[in-house]
């Protein structure tokens, strides 16, 4: 059980660290001693505002008036470790729920065996980023803006994949202290099913490991999971995504 909690918190622990990482060039990481939040206008994500303890009515009332001055949409992400009556609580205060997700981790122990000529290769300027956005949105339907990329890459890993010259998909990493977090790996509808999901974890699995790193987490949608499972990652937690039925 100590364990289990230890992989949570440092998977939790990376995500958030993430959000924070990308705000922080925009002056738009906020820290309330009850909840933290991001925005970013003209991007899609981050976007987000997180509790570190059960809610409560009087949080969510806080909560409710924050939401009500910020000019762009906020997800609002719950993780179920604490107890379940968080859902009844959002949903009576005029929540749905938007998403799910698995969080998971993997002690990487050998490198594994790569049969193709897929690359990954570091944004590193203005271009790169743009395509790197450009992919991104084919792959997942929202934007995680072209400024937003160009701000932070000296301070976060984006990955363009190439089959050999042409650009196959994305990922993003953050790393925090020992750990390494695999975030927003995606492949465009018309390049899927030909591997190269797969290839780009194995890729970052073994350079997790080269570069000494001993825990990878991850965030995975339920289609997703089975790809992970098979890579040898192991479910932890889930997170329930929120957002407010705003008035029409």
């Amino acid at each position: 059980m100590k364990e289990a909690n230890t992989l949570i918190n440092a998977n939790i622990g990376n995500l958030t660290s993430l959000w924070k990482t990308v705000a922080v060039p925009f002056g738009s990481y906020f820290k309330t001693p009850d909840f933290e939040y991001c925005t970013i206008k003209g991007s899609e994500w981050p976007n987000r505002l997180w509790f570190n303890q059960n809610l409560t009515q009087e949080t969510m009332d806080l909560t409710l008036a924050k939401l009500a001055t910020v000019p762009v949409n906020i997800t609002l992400p719950i993780w179920n470790i604490y107890d379940n009556s968080d859902d009844g609580i959002l949903r009576r205060n005029g929540f749905k729920t938007k998403f799910g997700q698995i969080g998971m981790s993997l002690k990487p122990d050998k490198l594994l065996d790569i049969e193709t000529d897929i690359k990954i290769k570091l944004v590193t300027n203005e271009h790169e980023a743009k395509l790197w956005s450009e992919l991104f949105i084919k792959s997942f339907g929202y934007v995680i803006s072209l400024e937003t990329i160009s701000k932070t890459f000296n301070e976060i890993d984006y990955y363009i994949a190439y089959d050999h010259n042409k650009a196959v998909g994305t990922a993003l990493v953050h790393k925090t202290n020992t750990v390494l977090g695999i975030h927003s790996m995606g492949i465009p509808p018309e390049m899927r099913r030909q591997g190269h999901a797969e290839n780009i974890m194995k890729l970052l699995i073994n350079k997790t490991i080269e570069d000494g790193y001993g825990l990878i987490t991850l965030q995975a949608s339920e289609m997703g999971k089975n790809l992970y499972l098979k890579l040898g990652f192991h479910e932890q937690f889930l997170i329930k995504n929120y957002t407010l039925q705003r008035p029409v």
